[in-house]
């Protein structure tokens, strides 16, 4: 029964503490081990850091009793079940797993003969049965898929998604071996509304992968033709509204300023690392995406510079507003946000650079640029230019439009004459 688990969620971030969050209303006793200790400690005094979980969640289940948020390795004894979900990034374009091998040697003294160990960090195919699998045993004397179960579960948060949360999400699960696979299985079984099993722990690597990259191809695909599109004289937003309209062979992806978070700008390359050492050929279409998705900050810039010039302005002692930071609507997630580079690329031409975004935190900025806490009419009238890179509900976009003499729209979500798409 659920509440005779314990399970110990490796990692209390985006991923980790939703996960610990369902698995405590599932009745689970839950181990929240996290190596940032002040994030620990807020946790313990009820507060969350991400938007998923509000603090009300994280009083709740600290007052059941099963929830118990920890810095200390040795916390995680007893546990029935462990799930790593700790960052996975990349270094010098290679796959950076040191977070990864740090949390299973973590766990590894901690596995007890029944116990079950699941990778939901997102790799390439391989890791769990090449890496976690040798880890565990180095760590613990014992041997994967004979004394203990080892799977792998990508992670499908999809951070201020209130329709698709964690537990509505059909969840991937695998194993190293049959008796692995179904103890996965019945674990998540517990947590979701649906589980899917998969051959082995490569497939499921692999599907994690495969999601991520068809997105970032397709936005890819979209963001080139967008920057043609200008060119043409092609108004591309209006071109996907009618795409859209086709009930088949058709799914809509919208150009913009670069993508963010953790999925695209790093998981197709591990995939396209991976492909290239073990198979020898690079991976074209991952690589020709990158390169397109990773330029079109710079796209940004040189079209608001452009836009300037055509109005009789200099970049260069301009002040522009810069709205949205977050790499999505309505989140505070500002990892690897493309708002990041066109701020910088606008100062870099000399450009007074202020941002306006009610979710993500002043202490997020780069140093020189202005957190504008509201949007009062002073404060507009300042402007020379805004620019819009992520379209927060909380912002009145029309407002803005109204009182600055030119706005850049890197999302589509306004229109006038004083407007112009990319």
């Amino acid at each position: 029964m659920a509440g005779e688990l314990t399970a110990a969620i490796v990692g209390q971030g985006y991923v980790g503490l939703p996960v610990a969050m369902r698995a405590v209303e599932a009745g689970m006793t839950v181990i929240g081990l996290d190596v940032d200790e002040a994030k620990v400690e807020h946790l313990a005094a009820g507060r969350s850091h991400i938007d998923d979980v509000t603090d009300a969640d994280v009083a709740a289940a600290l007052a059941s009793g099963r929830y118990r948020p920890t810095a200390k390795p040795s916390d995680l004894a007893g546990f029935d079940v462990a799930v790593i979900t700790v960052p996975t990034p990349l270094r010098d374009g290679a796959p950076d797993l040191a977070f990864v091998e740090a949390a299973t040697r973590a766990v590894a003294p901690h596995v007890t003969v029944g116990a079950t160990v699941v990778l939901e960090s997102t790799t390439y195919p391989g890791t769990t049965d090449e890496l976690i699998g040798p880890w565990l045993e180095e760590g613990s004397g014992l041997v994967a898929g004979r004394d203990f179960h080892l799977g792998y579960s990508p992670e499908r948060i999809d951070p201020g998604n209130s329709e698709w949360d964690f537990r509505r999400t059909p969840k991937v699960v695998s194993g190293v071996d049959a008796a692995s696979a179904a103890a996965v299985q019945a674990f998540y079984d517990q947590l979701v509304d649906e589980t899917v099993l998969v051959r082995g722990t490569r497939e499921a690597e692999m599907t994690k992968l495969l999601e991520n990259t068809f997105r970032h191809v397709n936005v890819a695909l979209v963001n080139e033709l967008s920057v043609a599109a200008a060119a043409l004289g092609v108004d591309m937003w209006d071109v996907v509204r009618a795409a859209g309209t086709k009930p088949f062979g058709f799914m809509s992806f919208r150009p913009g300023p670069g993508v963010g978070g953790h999925c695209l700008p790093i998981d197709p390359s591990y995939l396209s690392w991976k492909i290239e050492h073990e198979v020898g050929t690079p991976s074209r279409f991952i690589d020709i995406a990158n390169d397109i998705n990773q330029q079109m900050p710079r796209v940004v810039v040189d079209r608001i510079l452009r836009g300037l010039n055509g109005r009789g302005r200099t970049v260069k002692g301009a002040r522009i507003l810069v709205l949205g930071l977050a790499y999505k609507p309505n989140s505070s997630d500002a990892r690897e946000s493309p708002a990041t580079f066109v701020i910088r690329g606008l100062q870099g031409l000399g450009a007074d650079v202020v941002v306006h975004d009610p979710h993500v935190a002043e202490t997020s900025l780069d140093a020189g640029v202005t957190h504008l806490a509201e949007l009062d009419a002073g404060a507009l009238a300042a402007l020379d230019a805004a620019v819009i890179l992520t379209a927060h509900d909380a912002v009145d976009h029309a407002r803005v439009v109204e009182a600055v003499p030119y706005v850049f729209d890197a999302r589509g979500c306004v229109d006038g004459p004083t407007v112009e798409r990319l």
